[in-house]
């Protein structure tokens, strides 16, 4: 018997003017976390979309448990006892959890909904995953859909589980829930599979990780002996610093002034509740809350993605409050949003349309009422190449067929590159490596010392912390509290996030 559950050796995969995977060799153990690290564009989802045969490698051969065999579809790689949880949920929205998971495995002419069900509650239990099999998915929370497309998984009797960046769209606590279910799931004896370029993720619960560079295999290194600068330098070929060095602030005129704002939710009570907030030019200011607090209310409000109740919304002295979404973009707005396919992209055109989405209509992109495509094709070349945005096909590549760690950088460059009076970034590092990462807080900070203005919302505090001269908490809807960076610590910000306001004591 191999020592290996998973062997895939010298694969090689190509796609129209890339070489995703050029002779990468992957090997797991049984019942080990086995890391695979890669910056945006690697690789990583490509080899995995392999063994789970949603792709065909070009060249090379693939083992479960010694024996070598070939992997045609997912319903082979199910029937190998593989399993995928994909960065982006395969589920039926307006189905329910029992129907989500035996959907295309229903078998027999009668579907037993009940007995599905029935165990379906009882791998929930075992598992600990606390899943409701009648509930229906548009109704939980996202760490609960990951739940279920891990329960997909477990429920067709899976052992081998590969986690495609599960973390991406989860706050911190369901971060935490997650590794401690993935390290039951590996006492259980089950191989888990981890695409991540998250460093402490891997640090917290893997034992050996593959690190992959640009579709070509860089080496494996066991997780404990290995310290987490020397892997970003593996991941992306340079070392990497994790400080933000940035000057002290030159604060000037105030650019967003947000006044006695109240937003209704999607529950259709109030969200965001009396509001108020000033930013600066030549400022960062940090939306520091636990997820589903107001934040997304709050920048709908700003954007113009939702209407105010009561309240008011000013761009540079200049009332926008019921102004249009292209009117606020026009009077200097920036938005890097929370969901780059919902809100980012126009996923089935390519990304020379996207740069210019805002203003085509406008010179150089448009002359005489006729698109100028030499000016927008050169527009979106800088952009590509200053964000480095990979594709297969260049600027001419579909936006929806990049990785979505690329989609963010595509947004990110389209945004700074306009130069906006505010910009508004919304987790604008979510599912980017370590060096994208150190490229996109260099240039917030930079848009700041240009003297703009900038709105950060992130549920990473080590992120408000890095790039924010002032940080406003969030609670419920609510400011707690608005407090210089360099005269709090995580733990005052954390207990605010909590809804405990700091006391003020009296001025002497």
């Amino acid at each position: 018997m191999s020592d290996y559950v998973i062997e895939m050796l010298g694969i090689r995969k190509e796609f129209p003017g890339i070489v995703a995977n050029d002779d990468i060799t992957l090997q797991v153990k049984e019942g080990e976390i086995h890391a695979i690290l890669g910056e945006n564009g690697a690789g990583k989802s490509t080899l995995m979309s392999i063994l789970f045969g949603l792709y065909h490698a070009d060249r090379g051969v693939i083992k479960v448990r010694g024996k070598e065999v070939r992997i045609n579809s997912p319903n082979d790689a199910n029937d190998l006892g593989i399993g995928m949880v994909h960065q982006h949920f395969q589920l039926v929205h307006n189905y329910t959890v029992t129907e989500n998971i035996i959907l295309g495995r229903e078998g027999g002419f009668v579907l037993d909904r009940k007995s599905a069900s029935k165990k379906i509650k009882e791998v929930s239990e075992r598992y600990q995953l606390n899943i409701d099999p009648d509930m229906v998915i548009e109704n939980i929370t996202v760490g609960m859909q990951q739940r279920v497309e891990i329960l997909k998984m477990l429920y067709r009797d899976a052992d081998i589980l590969i986690f495609d960046e599960p973390t991406a769209v989860l706050t911190p606590q369901e971060i935490d829930e997650l590794m401690e279910i993935m390290r039951s799931l590996a006492k259980e004896g089950k191989s888990i599979i981890l695409i991540t370029h998250k460093l402490a993720e891997i640090k917290a619960v893997a034992q050996r990780c593959t690190v992959i560079r640009r579709g070509k295999l860089i080496g494996v290194v066991d997780v404990a002996s290995t310290d987490v600068s020397e892997m970003a330098a593996m991941m992306v070929g340079r070392q990497v610093s994790f400080k933000v060095d940035k000057q002290p602030a030159v604060v000037g005129k105030p650019v967003l002034e947000v006044r006695s704002l109240n937003v209704l939710n999607n529950k259709k009570v109030l969200g965001v509740k009396d509001f108020s907030l000033t930013v600066h030019s030549g400022e960062i200011v940090g939306l520091a809350g636990v997820d589903g607090n107001g934040q997304s209310e709050l920048v709908e409000a700003i954007t113009g993605l939702r209407p105010v109740v009561s309240g008011s919304v000013h761009l540079l002295g200049k009332d926008i409050t019921n102004a249009s979404i292209k009117e606020r973009n026009e009077s200097g707005i920036g938005h890097i949003p929370e969901d780059r396919q919902k809100r980012g992209l126009i996923l089935s055109q390519p990304l020379y349309d996207n740069f210019v989405i805002k203003e085509f209509d406008k010179a150089p992109f448009s002359r005489y009422g006729f698109l100028d495509k030499g000016e927008i094709r050169k527009y979106s070349q800088k952009i590509v190449d200053g964000f480095d945005v990979r594709s297969g096909e260049g600027i001419d590549s579909l936006a929806g067929k990049l990785s979505g760690g690329n989609q963010q950088k595509a947004i990110i460059g389209r945004e700074v590159t306009a130069g906006p009076e505010l910009l508004i970034a919304v987790q604008p590092t979510r599912g980017l490596d370590v060096g994208a990462i150190e490229f996109i807080h260099k240039e917030l900070v930079r848009h700041r010392d240009s003297g703009k203005a900038v709105l950060l919302v992130s549920f990473e505090l080590d992120e408000i912390f890095n790039l924010s001269d002032r940080i406003a908490v969030i609670n419920a809807g609510s400011l707690i509290d608005i407090v210089e960076t360099s005269q709090t610590d995580e733990y005052a910000v954390g207990l605010m996030m909590a809804g405990i306001r700091k006391e003020k004591k009296d001025e002497k």
